[in-house]
């Protein structure tokens, strides 16, 4: 092992960290032994063309058209379909295997069962049959044993492919008769130059295809790419695959394509999950070191001057996890050290409180606060929590700076002017608050609201543009109301510290949850009236209704029909996504200041809104959303000393959406929602926008794979504490790997 690189003074504890995050050593697994013959198959690839790169790179790269026996027609459709070089070929993983016996005797296969056989054709024809569309082919097939009758449907192309002759490994359902028939599920002509039982014997892999290049085909195209299994590009060091039991690239390869049982399918895929986080959890510890190590930081220290007054005015006390995340915040500020910190928690668990505790702390040490929002109503939200936390304390320097669109030229000049001249200390804005054109006298810290989504290059930017006066980088506090499960945090936010705040804070009411179905809305509208008739309101949330129909078309529609009919007794309110900025803004501030009882709304409503005197939701369509944005919006109510209740209406439900549901209205714990929506819709693309569907790993799947995303994880830690910047020889491939991943980001592990 080598010694630790020395690292400058301000990084040391920074290492101190992330050296504990290693492991115990441990007696090294036993190492696999390697898969003889596979990925060293007797083909060699051709010739590099006149200019091309050498080695493994330049064979990874050879074009998919440049297989022995494809044709341009095929290549084509495989390049359709994102597989364009050999090395996009073996990387595109079966998404399951067929288990498929050996083949047996004609005469042994039992009638009603399916089987594999090895034959020989003596004839082919079409069969005419009544219906003109139906083509159906038979085939009289034999072995030592017996005969077959081989039935296909709607291949006619197989009589110019199969002659007379021809060994065939033919697979389906035999069924009696005289002679008896196959229908034939699966064949291939043996000598055609592919791996004997390719399609018909073993574990048969299953792959994500199109219509166009379907799974058999892209079989026989990977079987073909067999030979270049043996460049695949290693990026473990060795004494990671040694330490673990790893394969190496080129095994699993061939193994995950062509395994020889279930259980090296299963070490195959395991490997390239390793690898595949261990790339991904060693870049996002990298940025989060070299932001450590290169950036300076302001010596944000607390006086109480302005945090003990504001908790001494609070109406409650916080609660053990604000505390907490206030220490873990409050130390970051003081280190010197730039803060890259995500705290977490439910809605309506007092984060937003936190943050301005936080806020004070800067300010308190002579320096200024930003708070960044997605939407100009969010930003005048924390703008009223700030007048009422921080007004009675009388000081015009903490008089909130909003700068939004509808900030009139002359007083938004004014408004800058303060702020680069220090005698403004706050500021709350959209992104534009960080832009050309608007200077700080001292930016210390910057809160990030509800912009968890953001990727980690979209932070590593911020972090890049949010300077102070002295070019020392600001902290950054990014706030989130959707529970982050620890596998995502290790990935998707790996960059980033995580605090976490559980529950709300006391003196909130309890929400219950129940679910109806559309014949029970009468009952959801009569509690709506008996709500509204002892002084409390609504909301009734509408999604999507139709494909092709706007939320905006589907909230009005069901404004008029409440309207109407049975909700025509109240005060109804209507906002969505497509009102004016002004309109949606009125909408709001009529139902928050209760001139409204009912609001009929879109997601709008899902961040940003707090009126404590809401008890009541009602969601229709509750199996069109996912359960943390279920969750969202069910805090919307209970937020005061009243018990909020959530009515959701749902009738046709797939299996997952019943689960779904039965989940939500079973408990309130977002953080274990939150597991189970991971677990049911996927992870999202994790260094992107998205937070749910298709994910951009390409091997591992987070709810699955948490093992092999800890071992990752104590790998990293423990490579970047010998190694910041993975300049030894030994880490050289995982270190190209890393720079490779995270591209858009320059310098990631350069010295």
């Amino acid at each position: 092992m080598h010694g630790c690189v020395v690292k400058p003074r301000h990084s040391r504890a920074y290492d101190r960290r992330l050296c504990s995050l290693r492991p115990v050593p441990a007696t090294p697994s036993p190492m696999i032994p390697p898969f003889a013959g596979q990925a060293d198959a007797s083909a060699t690839p051709p010739a590099a063309p006149d200019g091309a790169p050498d080695g493994p790179a330049r064979a990874w790269q050879t074009p998919v058209g440049g297989l022995p026996g494809v044709r341009p027609a095929l290549a084509e459709k495989a390049h359709s379909l994102g597989l364009a070089t050999v090395g996009d070929l073996l990387t595109h993983i079966p998404s399951r295997y067929e288990h498929y016996d050996e083949a047996q005797n004609v005469a042994d296969v039992v009638t009603g069962q399916e089987a594999t056989v090895r034959v020989e054709l003596a004839s082919i024809r079409v069969v005419p049959t009544r219906r003109r569309k139906l083509v159906v082919v038979r085939a009289s097939v034999f072995d030592a044993t017996g005969r077959l009758e081989a039935v296909w449907f709607n291949q006619r192309h197989l009589l110019r492919l199969l002659t007379p002759g021809d060994t065939l490994m033919l697979r389906g359902v035999v069924e009696a008769g005289a002679p008896r028939q196959m229908k034939v599920k699966a064949h291939e002509v043996l000598g055609s130059g592919r791996s004997a039982g390719l399609h018909t014997q073993g574990l048969v892999p299953v792959y994500p295809a199109s219509e166009a290049l379907p799974t058999a085909r892209i079989r026989e195209l990977v079987d073909l790419a067999r030979p270049w299994a043996r460049f695949a590009p290693e990026a473990l060091p060795t004494a990671v695959r040694h330490e673990h039991g790893l394969m190496s690239a080129a095994d699993a390869t061939v193994g995950i394509h062509f395994p020889r049982s279930q259980g090296e399918a299963d070490q195959a895929r395991r490997r390239l999950v390793v690898e595949e986080f261990l790339v991904l959890v060693t870049g996002l510890m990298a940025i989060r070191q070299a932001e450590a190590a290169e950036q300076r930081g302001l010596a944000l220290a607390p006086t109480g001057a302005i945090g003990e007054p504001v908790r001494g005015a609070l109406a409650f006390r916080l609660t053990a996890d604000q505390e907490r995340a206030l220490e873990e915040i409050s130390a970051d500020m003081a280190s010197g050290r730039p803060m890259r910190r995500l705290i977490q928690g439910e809605v309506g668990s007092g984060k937003t409180l936190v943050a301005v505790l936080a806020m004070c702390q800067a300010v308190e040490a002579g320096a200024q606060a930003a708070i960044l929002v997605p939407t100009e109503t969010l930003a005048e939200q924390h703008l009223g929590t700030l007048d009422r936390l921080l007004g009675p304390l009388g000081r015009m320097d903490l008089m909130p700076v909003l700068l939004t669109g509808k900030v009139p030229a002359a007083e938004r000049r004014r408004r800058l002017t303060d702020l680069a001249g220090g005698t403004r200390r706050i500021a709350i804005g959209t992104q534009a608050l960080l832009s050309e054109g608007v200077d700080f006298h001292e930016l210390g810290l910057v809160v990030v609201d509800e912009q968890h989504r953001f990727g980690v290059h979209q932070r590593h930017a911020l972090s890049e543009r949010a300077r102070s006066s002295g070019g020392r980088s600001a902290h950054i506090l990014y706030m989130t109301a959707t529970p982050i499960p620890r596998t995502l945090a290790l990935t998707a936010f790996g960059d980033l510290v995580v605090s976490t705040i559980h529950g709300r804070p006391h003196g909130t009411g309890q929400t219950v949850t129940r679910w109806l179905t559309g014949d029970d809305r009468d009952e959801a509208y009569a509690e709506i009236r008996a709500q509204v008739r002892d002084g409390r309101q609504a909301y009734v949330i509408c999604p999507l209704v139709n494909e092709g129909e706007s939320e905006s078309k589907a909230a009005t529609a069901e404004y008029e029909m409440l309207r109407a009919g049975p909700l025509a007794s109240v005060r109804l309110g209507l906002v969505h996504g497509a009102m004016k900025a002004d309109e949606k803004r009125a909408a709001m501030d009529d139902f928050a200041a209760g001139r409204t009882d009912v609001l009929v709304a879109t997601t709008v409503v899902e961040v940003g809104i707090d009126v404590p005197n809401a008890t009541v939701m009602l969601i229709e369509g509750a199996e069109r959303f996912g359960l943390a944005q279920l969750h969202q919006l069910r805090g919307r109510v209970g937020r005061g000393g009243h018990p909020g209740l959530c009515l959701v209406v749902a009738d046709e439900l797939t299996d997952e959406g019943q689960r779904r549901l039965e989940a939500f209205t079973q408990t309130n714990d977002g953080f274990r929602l939150a597991e189970l929506d991971l677990r049911l819709r996927g992870e999202g693309a994790v260094l992107g926008l998205r937070q749910s569907g298709m994910t951009d790993l390409r091997y591992a799947r987070l709810a699955r794979d948490t093992d092999e995303l800890e071992l990752a994880a104590r790998v990293a830690a423990g490579l970047l504490c010998d190694d910041p910047h993975l300049q030894h020889p030994a880490h050289g491939p995982l270190r190209a790997a890393v720079r490779r991943r995270f591209a858009d980001i320059p310098r990631l592990l350069h010295a």
